[in-house]
C-alpha cells in the first residue's frame, strides 16, 4: 500500500492542473459567449478559470505559500509567453500550400489587450488569494480557507479582467455583464470544489508560526 501512495504526488498533480488550467482559461477567453439560463454574457475561459484558485490552494496546502507564490508567477510567464510565440508563429510566413493563415491570424493571434488584463488579473488576484488562505488557514482550518480566500481573489479577479480588457470596447452594461457573470460561475465552482481540499495532506512544515 505503501508504493500505491506515493504513485501519485500530490503537489506536482496541482502544480500541472493549476498551470494548465490557466493557459487553457487564456485561450478560451477570446470568446465571449452566454451563460445558459442567466443570459449573462460572459468570457469563454470562465468556464475553467474558477478552478485554478482552488488548485492554487491544494499547491499551497502541500508546499507552502513561498512555493505557492513562485507557482502563480512562473504561471503568470507562460501565458505571456504562449501568446508571444502565438504572435511570432503568426507572422512568419505561411507555406504557399497551407491556406489557413486567415484562420490562424482570426484564432491564435494574441488580442493584447485581453492577454493583458488576463495577466495582470490572474497573477494580482492569486497572489491576493495566497495571502488570504495562508491566514485563515492557520486560524479555521482549510474548508473556510478555501471558501474565504477565493471569494476574495475571484471578485478582485472578474473586475480587474473585464475592465481592463473590455472597457471602452464594449457597452458599459456589457462590461458589467461579464463582470457579474464570472463571479457567479466562480463562486459557483468555488461551492462544488470547496470539499476537495481534503484530498490534500497538510504538510506541517510550511505552516509553522
Amino acid at each position: 500500500m505503501k508504493n500505491r501512495r506515493s504513485i501519485i504526488d500530490i503537489g506536482i498533480l496541482s502544480v500541472s492542473l493549476y498551470i494548465s488550467f490557466q493557459i487553457f482559461a487564456d485561450i478560451l477567453s477570446i470568446k465571449i459567449t452566454t451563460l445558459p439560463f442567466l443570459h449573462l454574457a460572459i468570457d469563454g475561459g470562465t468556464v475553467i478559470y474558477p478552478f485554478t484558485f482552488t488548485l492554487r490552494d491544494f499547491v499551497h496546502k502541500t508546499w507552502g505559500k513561498e512555493r505557492s507564490r513562485q507557482v502563480v508567477i512562473t504561471a503568470g510567464i507562460l501565458n505571456l509567453l504562449m501568446a508571444g510565440l502565438f504572435w511570432l508563429i503568426g507572422k512568419m510566413p505561411a507555406d504557399p500550400t497551407w491556406n489557413l493563415q486567415g484562420a490562424y491570424e482570426s484564432i491564435l493571434m494574441p488580442f493584447w489587450r485581453i492577454t493583458i488584463a488576463s495577466m495582470i488579473a490572474e497573477v494580482f488576484s492569486e497572489l491576493i488569494d495566497t495571502e488570504v488562505f495562508d491566514r485563515v488557514y492557520r486560524k479555521f482550518g482549510d474548508i473556510k480557507a478555501v471558501l474565504f480566500s477565493n471569494g476574495v481573489a475571484l471578485v478582485i479577479d472578474s473586475f480587474i479582467f473585464s475592465f481592463i480588457a473590455f472597457a471602452g470596447v464594449l457597452p458599459l452594461v456589457t462590461v458589467l455583464s461579464i463582470t457579474l457573470s464570472n463571479i457567479i460561475v466562480k463562486m459557483a465552482v468555488t461551492l462544488i470544489s470547496l470539499p476537495t481540499i481534503k484530498l490534500v495532506p497538510r504538510r506541517d512544515e510550511y505552516f509553522k508560526g
